[in-house]
């Protein structure tokens, strides 16, 4: 994986000046820095609210598989989550952060450990762009996993290039999460975000769905 890359450099050969970002200080406070901090390998941890949203939206279907995938596991937050929901999970990535996870890109699969997954995939390769919605056909095309769950972009469908991809597997269902997530913690704009399910099971036109703050707290008072 590249390095990030900063676009002071540019603002500095066009005599330009970023714009300070605006963030919340330890004491609650707006303040101004010159620009938020990226964490190593542009990781952030899932945030633990739309993650009890939709094991609460999805927990009989979730509980009809014998074990749920996440391959992209991080610290392994999502896992821990849907075991204290009862169920059996199996993480993998391609760091090591301490999670007991098997250490393993994903594509490097040719068969999926379990049927069903769950994860806060890499965005930059489910959109076209780069990525070609690599992430995507390799597990439904490759893997052939049954059932998929990502949390993305709210605004992912609309993405230039994938027309026939969405045409061939539209998602069965979309939760759409009535807040939005800072995903850095640091204050960065807030994401208005939604889970799309790729269900086998599921049969006809994709249902849309609202997910609010009670969900994701019904989900902790049953963990």
């Amino acid at each position: 994986m590249n390095a990030p890359v900063s676009a002071r450099g540019l603002f500095r050969a066009t005599g330009k000046k970023s714009k300070p970002v605006a963030v919340r200080d330890l004491e609650g406070n707006i303040v101004k820095i010159d620009a938020l901090e990226r964490e190593k390998d542009e990781f952030y941890p899932t945030p633990m609210e739309p993650i009890r949203a939709i094991i609460h939206a999805e927990i009989d279907r979730l509980r009809e598989f014998p074990l749920i995938w996440g391959p992209a596991c991080g610290t392994g937050v999502i896992g821990r989550e849907l075991r204290a929901h009862g169920l059996q999970t199996v993480d993998s990535d391609m760091i090591d952060r301490g999670c007991g996870a098997e250490i393993k890109s994903f594509y490097e699969f040719t068969e999926a450990p379990a049927k069903a997954m769950l994860e806060n995939p890499p965005f930059a390769e489910c959109g076209w762009g780069n990525g070609k919605a690599r992430w995507l056909k390799h597990a439904l095309d490759v893997l052939g996993v049954e059932y998929m769950g990502l949390l993305m972009n709210w605004g992912w469908p609309g993405a230039g290039g994938l027309k026939q991809f969405y045409a061939a597997h539209p998602p069965a269902r979309v939760y759409l999460m009535r807040w939005k997530i800072d995903f850095t913690g640091q204050g960065a704009p807030p994401m208005l975000n939604a889970w799309f399910i790729w269900d086998k099971k599921h049969k006809g036109e994709t249902v849309l769905r609202m997910l609010d703050r009670n969900d994701a707290r019904q989900s902790e008072m049953f963990a």
